[in-house]
């Protein structure tokens, strides 16, 4: 993967409804997501939304397919995983990675569970 490309993939995630929406698709597997369901599901105006999604596939990050009046957006896995590689290339300083040598664990967060009573 060209740094240029890495560098693109990276500015294009580096926004916060461009990151929740390739996260979303992610989730959404490889039947992938209309467009208005995306924007509806992040409460993102669509207009916005089609602004996002272009530049989430001029990235390379996802793709897109029309189905009927429909287009339907997928994450790229090949492009996801390429991106993780070459940030990952080399984690453990040229030493296999084991247990042993592995990158440090990251910090556990919690999240608080919250219940409601029902009377």
């Amino acid at each position: 993967m060209e740094s240029a490309h890495v560098i693109r993939a990276l500015g294009a995630l580096a926004q916060e409804h461009r990151l929740a929406t390739f996260r979303l698709l992610v989730q959404a597997g490889p039947e992938g997501m209309a467009a208005g369901a995306i924007a509806e599901s992040l409460g993102v105006p669509p207009s916005s939304m089609s602004f996002h999604l272009a530049q989430l596939a001029n990235a390379g990050l996802i793709t897109s397919l029309r189905q009927s009046r429909s287009i339907i957006y997928t994450a790229d896995y090949a492009a996801m995983n390429a991106l993780m590689g070459y940030l990952t290339t080399n984690c453990c300083a040229g030493v296999p990675c084991t247990a042993e040598a592995s990158c440090p664990p990251q910090p556990t967060i919690t999240i608080p569970t919250i219940t409601k009573d029902v009377a």
